[in-house]
């Protein structure tokens, strides 16, 4: 029987679609560096998280898709409308999800900056029925002054010893910790300071993996309570694809990083929390004219949380 031309492609692509996605698990489950063999002392929790950034649909929407994929929580923006905070309680026990939640401000004079954020941790730490994991930052501006970012990492130690709730700062672009060298000032001045490790901001901000900055990068993740499980590289906070073996030696730098954090809180038998990150377009990198996304979003952070979890349970 013969196959028409259209068919035959058609069949082909299958194929062809069909030996990428193999070698594409093949290569995911051969990273070259072994995972932490520290089985946990009492008391360790691995936590993995989903965000929504992207995510279109409504709370229970989205609580239900993380939920089916095997996430234990996810991390959002304090929600700080009534409505919104109902319809985010109500997902989450339905869906029986832990929760994270980010707070940060966006004003650029830094006393009403710092006024705005105040009231948003302090209203994520105390309520009633939304009781958060931690609380993570975007706090402060890399244009403040260093006496006025200060302020902030002042509050949130006191707001996180007063209420219990761990209170993180992000390394994020724009942000206090915006950069390496900035953030060693800030964590050696701070003993209590805790930070959210998302390294791909500075692989960004420095052009490079940090070879040339171990100090720094050592005292962070000493001090690193939260991941953020996203892959950065010298020219661009995001990779088009974790799993693609050009990233190889990236993704591996990564999980070297990584694999301190957890196996410091295994050791400690403290809980470890980390959000899979990868975000949709301008983060995400896409085609020209079209925009179509290189990767498809929701499927690579999937991955990333099926990898964590075997890798760190």
């Amino acid at each position: 029987m013969t196959m028409n031309r259209k068919k035959f492609l058609q069949a082909a692509a299958g194929t062809t679609a069909a030996l990428t996605l193999a070698s594409l698990e093949t290569y995911a489950n051969a990273f070259a560096v072994p995972p932490p063999q520290h089985s946990g002392a009492p008391g360790f929790e691995l936590l993995i998280l989903a965000t929504n950034w992207g995510f279109e649909g409504n709370a229970d929407a989205f609580c239900a898709a993380a939920k089916k994929e095997g996430y234990d929580g996810i991390e959002i923006w304090w929600p700080g409308d009534k409505k919104d905070q109902d319809a985010w309680s109500a997902a989450l026990q339905r869906h029986q999800l832990k929760v994270g939640f980010l707070c940060g401000g966006y004003q650029n004079e830094p006393a009403a900056h710092l006024s705005y954020f105040k009231e948003q941790v302090k209203a994520a730490t105390t309520h009633a029925q939304l009781k958060p994991l931690y609380i993570n930052c975007h706090s402060g501006r890399d244009h403040f002054p260093l006496t006025a970012n200060q302020e902030f990492i002042t509050f949130t130690t006191e707001q996180s010893r007063t209420t219990g709730v761990p209170i993180y700062h992000e390394t994020h672009r724009s942000r206090i910790l915006f950069a390496a060298h900035v953030a060693r000032q800030f964590l050696e001045k701070n003993p209590a300071l805790q930070i959210t490790f998302d390294v791909s901001h500075w692989c960004n901000v420095h052009e490079s993996l940090l070879a040339d900055q171990p100090e720094a990068v050592a005292l962070a993740l000493e001090r690193a309570g939260h991941i953020h499980a996203r892959v950065g590289h010298p020219e661009g906070p995001q990779v088009n694809d974790p799993r693609a073996p050009e990233w190889k030696a990236t993704v591996e730098q990564h999980l070297k990083w990584w694999d301190t954090i957890v196996e410091r809180r295994k050791k400690r038998g403290e809980r470890m929390t980390i959000l899979t990150e990868f975000g949709p377009p301008d983060y995400m990198p896409t085609e020209p004219y079209t925009r179509k996304p290189l990767s498809d979003q929701w499927a690579v952070n999937v991955y990333m949380m099926q990898l964590l979890k075997k890798r760190y349970s």
